[in-house]
Parts: C-alpha cells; structure tokens; sequence
C-alpha cells in the first residue's frame, strides 16, 4: 500500500507542478526547474504503473494456471 501513497502523493506534486507553470509570473530558470522535476515524477509514476500492471498480469497468469 506504500506505492500507493508513494503514486498518489507523486501525482499530487506533478499536479502542484502545473499549477505553478500555469501562473504568468514564473519566469524561464523556474520554469526550467519545475518541468525538470515534473518529469522526474512523470518517469517515477509511469514506473509504478508499470509495477502495478506486472503484479496483475502475474496474479492472471497464476489464476489461469490453477483453473
């Protein structure tokens, strides 16, 4: 359950990310620095999801086997 706090709480911050950039005021290093950490978190969630959907497919193949 910990990945899930760890992807919930990552895509609070990717959603945090875009409101500052959405703001007129950021100026260009900042914006630079925003969307630098926002595909960081973008990479890390993709990871998660991708874990997630293993985990599945094992679960799937290990129920198929057993029917």
């Amino acid at each position: 359950m910990s990945q899930s706090n760890t992807f919930e709480k990552q895509l609070q911050e990717l959603n945090h990310i875009i409101e500052q950039m959405e703001q007129e005021d950021v100026g260009l290093e900042q914006s630079l620095k925003l969307y630098e950490q926002g595909v960081k978190l973008t990479r890390s969630c993709q990871k998660i999801i991708e874990d997630a959907e293993t985990k599945i497919q094992q679960l799937m193949d290990q129920n198929s086997e057993s029917d």
